[in-house]
């Protein structure tokens, strides 16, 4: 409580902050999931036009929006609440966040998708899968990642560091350079210790052919993920406190760095280090010019259930699809899977997600006590809003 109580009171001495009730967060949020729903559409409906397909593959890229938005939602969640106790709630908060829409997906897509060897699953799904998955730990154990739930591998990363979170904001409270500085070792330890270990042990444990497998899921691992949200907390502090010069040179140390450590160990993961940091840049951009847009933000504030969903809104429009490939197939299947997914959303919102945060609250609103943040150059997130920050 009383690292809360100083971060509030940092925030009320400066006077400002760019984080008030927001709506710019959850544009961000929707432009996230446009994104995701891009690339999984064009990768069941391709255009046939490279430079079509390309683009809708960029949309990758949202997840990483998602983590830059959530780092800076927990930011914001953690600064403006003074509570007793506020570990034990913010984990309470944010597990019946996720994990109730979670859990009914996993029966969903192993109905769906069975539990027969696939890509991401050399040998299968078994118990051992479906254990870690519904513990969120699947993130830790490469033949667990997105075997059971597609595309859960954001979500493994978005609970563990949701687990570490409040250890680290209380830690560095608002000295966004200690972000910074851990962010950096992480990255090099990554990439110059842990990257190379793993890829030997597990190639060796699966066998030959499987070595791309093995190098997808150590990019998508939580020890790879983790600078993306580090540098995100340290913005959220840069954007209410005001940027230095010293930001400008940390960040060049970062990159400079990134690229030798690169060049030595052959980690291929300079190239997406800095397409984080260039979206951590248009992230900040946008916040800052207080960007609106009514139906994006929709979209954001039922993102994760659009996340969820949209795999099987699209696999069940596979199964039925009357249009050959092309172009015009791309673009209806694509405000199909949009349309769907959002009323899919709407529809857990009423059944699952309300119900939840209501428990939440529940749980948590005997003793908190809310500081009221003051909008000035941007609005800020919705804290009771309905997207995971994730």
């Amino acid at each position: 409580m009383q690292g809360q109580a100083r971060l509030a009171a940092e925030r009320t001495e400066q006077g400002a902050t760019p984080f008030g009730r927001s709506h710019t967060l959850d544009v961000l949020r929707g432009l996230a999931i446009v994104g995701v729903m891009a690339i999984h559409v064009s990768q069941s409906f391709p255009s046939r036009i490279h430079a079509v397909d390309f683009a809708f593959m960029c949309g990758w890229t949202g997840v990483n929006v998602f983590y830059f938005v959530s780092a800076m939602t927990m930011c914001l969640m953690w600064t403006q609440r003074t509570e007793t106790d506020p570990t034990r709630k913010f984990y309470i908060r944010r597990f019946l966040r996720i994990a109730p829409l979670f859990w009914l997906a996993i029966p969903l897509y192993l109905l769906i998708n069975g539990t027969g060897p696939s890509y991401n699953a050399p040998n299968g799904v078994g118990p051992l899968q479906v254990i870690l998955t519904a513990t969120f730990l699947h993130g830790f154990w490469p033949d667990s990642v997105n075997s059971v739930v597609p595309g859960d591998w954001s979500i493994a990363a978005e609970m563990t560091f949701y687990l570490v979170f409040p250890f680290v904001i209380t830690a560095f409270g608002s000295r966004r350079h200690l972000y910074l500085a851990l962010a950096i070792v992480l990255h090099l330890v990554n990439v110059c210790l842990f990257k190379p270990w793993a890829f030997a042990l597990f190639s060796a444990y699966y066998g030959p052919g499987h070595e791309a497998f093995v190098w997808n899921a150590l990019h998508i691992s939580f020890l790879n993920q983790l600078p993306v949200f580090l540098v995100g907390c340290a913005l959220f502090f840069a954007l209410r406190d005001g940027f230095a010069k010293l930001d400008a040179a940390i960040f060049a140390a970062f990159i400079a760095l990134s690229f030798i450590a690169d060049r030595a160990t052959g980690s291929h993961e300079f190239n997406y280090l800095m397409i984080n940091l260039v979206l951590g840049a248009l992230v900040a951009g946008c916040i800052r010019l207080a960007i609106r847009c009514r139906p994006i933000e929709a979209l954001g504030r039922n993102s994760y259930s659009m996340y969820l969903s949209h795999f099987a809104v699209i696999y069940g429009l596979r199964q039925i699809w009357p249009l050959a490939d092309g172009l015009v197939s791309l673009l209806i299947a694509y405000a199909v899977t949009a349309a769907l997914s959002y009323l899919v959303a709407r529809a857990t919102w009423h059944l699952v997600e309300r119900r939840a945060q209501d428990f939440a609250h529940r749980l948590t609103a005997s003793t908190a006590k809310t500081t009221r943040a003051e909008p000035v150059t941007a609005p800020g997130v919705l804290l009771n809003g309905r997207s995971a920050g994730a």
